[in-house]
């Protein structure tokens, strides 16, 4: 079986994706959250890491992890508990961790945001709505009916979207930000988009979305984050022929 150096993956990935150019949440943690022993045999792509994906590492017998939201999203001390035994996985097994959230969203190729247009057929996007001073998301100009575009975005991401329905019933700008950005609604609005598409957002956007009259998809933020670990995945895997596996480990949320 092929195999590629640990430290040469994290050098494409990081000239890739840029980390150093981004400001992120402080769990973020963008880059390389562990190390392995130096090797990479095959690689797994997950949304979370998690104890359960961890697992699921385990049983793929790999080397290295690709993840949107990383180990230390809810602190890194104390590894006590399930905490322990993720970390002991880790170690036992020689599983790396690489870990990209705003840079990964950002991306204009690999991104969430990017790839999650595609998937919706939209083709000519331009960056859209800041978040840590850098433009996440993506807007483009379309002609699709709320209705149709609910089954693309089903299509795209397997579940049915929620919807408030505060806008036109025929969407012409659509802005997306995957995730939970639903608490930017108002500024969503502000640059124009009349359709928004995200992954979650509280109770009190639905009388934002009224007032502000723009129509709002809720299609999961697990959902609509899968995109970006797997596009990046594939990419590492066809430069250094290594194989890889996307563990899909649904939240539901």
């Amino acid at each position: 079986m092929p195999k590629v150096k640990l430290e040469t993956v994290i050098k494409y990935c990081d000239a890739t994706l840029e980390p150093e150019q981004f400001e992120d949440w402080s769990g973020a943690q963008n880059g390389l959250q562990m190390q392995n022993s130096g090797y990479v045999e095959r690689i797994a792509a997950a949304v979370d890491a998690t104890l359960s994906t961890v697992r699921k590492a385990v049983e793929l017998k790999a080397g290295l992890m690709i993840v949107h939201h990383g180990l230390f999203w809810g602190g890194s001390s104390p590894w006590t508990g399930k905490r322990y035994e993720m970390l002991r996985l880790l170690l036992d097994n020689d599983i790396a961790v690489y870990s990209s959230h705003l840079p990964l969203d950002a991306h204009p190729e690999v991104g969430n945001n990017a790839r999650l247009a595609a998937e919706l057929g939209f083709r000519r996007t331009t960056p859209f709505l800041e978040t840590k001073g850098r433009q996440v998301g993506v807007k483009c100009k379309t002609s699709v009916s709320r209705e149709k575009l609910a089954e693309r975005i089903a299509a795209a991401t397997g579940e049915p979207p929620k919807l408030i329905p505060a806008g036109l019933a025929a969407c012409r700008n659509v802005g997306i930000v995957t995730g939970g950005a639903g608490q930017d609604l108002a500024k969503a609005a502000a640059e124009g988009v009349d359709t928004f598409i995200t992954g979650e957002g509280p109770h009190w956007t639905f009388a934002v979305a009224e007032d502000c009259g723009i129509n709002v998809f809720y299609a999961g933020h697990y959902a609509t984050e899968t995109f970006g670990v797997k596009a990046l995945t594939a990419a590492i895997s066809r430069k250094f022929r290594v194989p890889w596996d996307f563990i899909d480990y649904p939240t539901g949320l």
